[in-house]
């Protein structure tokens, strides 16, 4: 049974249909990149799964379980983490703050210590900037420390929109490698990525959306290789 299995996903904005039964699922301990162009559905499928748009129709079933109404604090509870496109780390906390606001829905202090402690070696520069301002780092560090800041939930399934983005190539190489080891540590991966020739290098699987619908899925090197796919999101 898939870890996610999201059917039949209509979401509106007003009047406007931004999905229309959108329909994919993730299987634990893989990456799965949704790709497509601006304003095809991505991030919203995001935020409807993460609890923080209510669809009109449709299901989202969590480890065999519906979370479709489900409120997005309770949602991660249950074990899905976000880290939202544009970092939205919280500017006047320090590092350190930024870090324990992820733990906040965790009671037992001594595994708190311990996510942190694994947070530190894998990101050793927040580690060197534990008491300055989230809002004073660079984009790279903010973007690390928001995935930092998600990982402390200490979640099942981590979802993550646009994490490259304004960021400069060798921090985007950087970020991508953090997310190969996120997966290898055991994290399931749902990546929405505009970079859409790095996203399928790194995922297992891939679905394409186009205009709020799944209009074509498979393995990401199969349709790395796709030459519909390489003109149409490629650059090629």
């Amino acid at each position: 049974m898939a870890m996610l299995e999201v059917k039949d996903l209509d979401v509106y904005y007003g009047v406007i249909q931004a999905l229309k039964g959108a329909t994919f699922e993730v299987d634990k301990g893989e990456i799965v990149a949704l790709i497509g162009a601006n304003g095809a559905g991505k991030t919203t499928i995001l935020h409807t799964v993460t609890g923080l748009i209510p669809p009109k129709r449709g299901e989202i079933i969590f480890e065999g379980k519906d979370i479709t109404k489900i409120p997005a604090h309770r949602i991660v509870e249950r074990g899905i983490a976000h880290v939202p496109e544009g970092r939205r780390v919280f500017a006047d906390l320090n590092v350190y703050e930024n870090l324990k606001m992820g733990a906040y829905t965790r009671k037992d202090k001594h595994e708190i210590a311990e996510s942190l402690e694994s947070v530190y070696e894998r990101f050793p520069r927040l580690k060197e900037r534990l008491t300055q301002r989230a809002g004073t780092l660079s984009g790279g560090e903010q973007q690390m420390l928001a995935m930092g800041r998600a990982l402390m939930s200490k979640p099942k399934m981590i979802v993550m929109d646009e994490p490259s983005m304004g960021l400069s190539p060798i921090f985007v190489n950087e970020i991508f490698k953090i997310i190969e080891d996120v997966k290898a540590a055991g994290t399931t991966v749902l990546l929405v990525e505009q970079n859409a020739k790095k996203a399928l290098s790194i995922a297992d699987r891939a679905y394409v959306l186009e205009t709020g619908s799944v209009v074509m899925s498979g393995k990401a090197d199969q349709l790395l290789n796709d030459d519909g796919i390489k003109k149409a999101y490629l650059g090629e």
